[in-house]
C-alpha cells in the first residue's frame, strides 16, 4: 500500500498540497521531510504523538525524517490556535526543556538506520546567526504582508481586538518558512509535515523555497484531534497527559487510553498504532459484538504505552489495570499497588484507633458512605469491599478484615469507587 493510502484510511490526512505530486515523488525516490517541536515545557504531550508517529511512518516506508527541535523559535512564540500572546520564557528555561525534548525525540525514531536514518536539528543554530539586516532585506521582502494577513493563525488574532498580536508572534511565520527554506537548501528536504493549525505556516514556507530556491516542496498536515464529545484531546481532569514518566506515569498513561470511549477508540487505533487494516478490523468487530470487554481499549493502551514508555512497562500497566478490573490486588507488589492507587482519594488511620474502628465507622469516615444510616444500607447490600473481598457486617472490626503489607486498606463501594486507608504507627 503507498503511504498516502495508509494515512487516508487511518484518516490522518487532513491537507495536503499537491497530492498527486507528492504520491510521485514518494514513490521514485526516499524523500527527506520534517516537523519541528518547539519546547513550550518541559515534555512533549499526547498532542505531539501525531506528527511524531507521522515522522515515524514515513521512516518506516524509506524516507529520511528530520526532528526539528525549535531552540530558535521556541524564544519567539508560535501564535497558530493561541487566542492571547504568549509568554515569553527565559533563555537559560527554554534551553533547558529543549534538552529534555531533545531526548524524547530520540526515543521515537531511527538514527543508525543504513538506508534512513533519522536526524535531530536544533533551529537555533541557523536562526542566531541571522541579524537584523539580513532578515529583513534578504527574508522579509519575501513575504508579502497582505498574504500573512490572511493565514488563520494571524487572522484570528487580528480580528481579537483585546488580544491582538505582537510583532514578535507575526514575524513566527517567517521564522519557520525560513527553517523550512534551509533544511531544504542545506538537505533537500521537501515536505514539512505538522498539525493542521501549521498549515498557513508550512505553505508560506513552500512558497518562499519556490521564490528563493526554485524548488517544489510540499505540506501535509494531520487532523486536529477532539474526542466525540468535543473536548480537547489530551486534556483530563487532573491535567495533561505528558511524554514524560516522572510527569505522567506508564500507568497513568496506560489509564488514560483505557478510559477512551468506544465511539472514539478505533479512530485512536488507526491515528496511534501501527496495527494493519486486518488487525482494526477484527478489534472494531470485538469492539461491536462486546463492547463491554473492552477489548480495543486494552489494545489500544497497551501498544500506545509501549510505543512511548517500552514493553517492559506496557506489560506492568497492564498487570495493575487487570488487578483492578478483576479485583486481584492481592497479585501486586507494594509498589505495584501505590501505582495502581496513585490518583485515588486517602486516609491516614492511627494504628491504635483502626483497632477499635468497625467497617461501619470506615466508610463514612472515608466519604463513601455520606451517613451512618447511609453506610450501613450500603454495607449489608453487598455495595462496600474492602481488599477485594465483599464484606457485609457493619460492625465488623478492620483489624480482622487484614491489610496489605501491613500498612495498607483499600477500601471500595460499587466497581469504580475506590479510597485508599494508610495505616499509620
Amino acid at each position: 500500500m503507498h503511504l498516502l493510502d495508509d494515512l487516508e484510511y487511518r484518516g490522518l490526512i487532513n491537507d495536503l498540497s499537491d497530492p498527486e505530486g507528492l504520491r510521485q515523488l514518494l514513490s521514485n525516490e526516499p524523500v527527506v521531510l520534517y516537523c519541528g517541536f518547539d519546547p513550550t515545557a518541559d515534555s512533549l504531550h499526547i498532542g505531539n504523538l501525531l506528527p511524531l508517529m507521522g515522522l515515524m511512518r514515513f521512516q518506516r516506508a524509506g524516507h529520511r525524517p528530520i526532528a526539528l527541535a525549535g531552540g530558535g523559535t521556541g524564544l519567539i512564540g508560535d501564535p497558530s490556535g493561541k487566542s492571547a500572546e504568549r509568554t515569553l520564557n527565559p533563555r537559560e528555561l527554554v534551553e533547558s526543556w529543549l534538552e529534555n525534548i531533545k531526548g524524547q525525540l530520540a526515543r521515537f525514531l531511527d538514527f543508525d538506520s543504513k538506508t534512513s536514518p533519522a536526524m535531530l536539528l536544533n533551529n537555533y543554530d541557523w536562526i542566531s546567526q541571522l541579524n537584523v539586516i539580513e532578515y529583513l532585506r534578504d527574508i522579509g521582502k519575501h513575504f508579502s504582508v497582505n498574504a500573512m494577513l490572511a493565514k488563520d493563525s494571524v487572522k484570528s488574532r487580528i480580528e481579537n481586538r483585546d488580544a491582538g498580536i505582537s510583532y514578535t508572534e507575526f514575524s513566527y511565520m517567517i521564522l519557520q518558512s525560513y527553517d523550512y527554506y534551509y533544511l531544504a537548501k542545506n538537505y533537500n528536504c521537501r515536505l514539512q509535515i505538522g498539525g493542521s493549525d501549521q498549515w498557513g505556516n508550512i505553505t508560506a514556507g513552500i512558497d518562499y523555497i519556490r521564490r528563493t530556491l526554485q524548488m517544489t516542496a510540499y505540506a501535509l498536515t494531520f487532523p486536529l484531534i477532539t474526542t466525540s464529545e468535543g473536548k480537547k484531546f489530551g486534556k483530563t481532569e487532573t491535567g495533561t497527559i505528558w511524554l514524560d514518566a516522572k510527569k505522567t506515569s506508564p500507568y497513568q498513561f496506560y489509564q488514560f487510553w483505557i478510559n477512551v470511549s468506544d465511539q472514539d477508540v478505533i479512530r485512536f487505533i488507526k491515528y496511534f498504532t501501527f496495527l494493519d487494516r486486518e488487525t482494526v478490523s477484527g478489534l472494531e468487530e470485538a469492539a461491536a459484538k462486546h463492547p463491554e470487554k473492552r477489548e480495543a481499549q486494552h489494545r489500544l493502551a497497551y501498544e500506545v504505552t509501549a510505543l512511548v514508555h517500552g514493553e517492559s512497562e506496557a506489560i506492568t500497566a497492564r498487570k495493575i489495570a487487570g488487578a483492578l478490573f478483576k479485583g486481584e490486588l492481592a497479585s501486586l507488589t507494594e509498589s505495584q499497588l501505590k501505582e495502581a492507587l496513585s490518583g485515588v482519594p486517602a486516609t491516614r488511620v492511627r494504628g491504635d484507633k483502626k483497632d477499635g474502628m468497625t467497617l461501619l465507622d470506615l466508610v463514612v469516615e472515608t466519604g463513601l458512605s455520606p451517613s451512618r444510616s447511609r453506610g450501613r444500607n450500603d454495607i449489608e447490600s453487598g455495595a462496600i469491599y474492602v481488599n477485594d473481598a465483599r464484606r457485609t457486617d457493619p460492625g465488623l472490626k478492620i483489624s480482622a478484615a487484614g491489610n496489605f503489607f501491613n500498612k495498607y486498606i483499600v477500601v471500595r463501594k460499587g466497581k469504580k469507587n475506590y479510597h485508599l486507608v494508610i495505616l499509620e504507627p
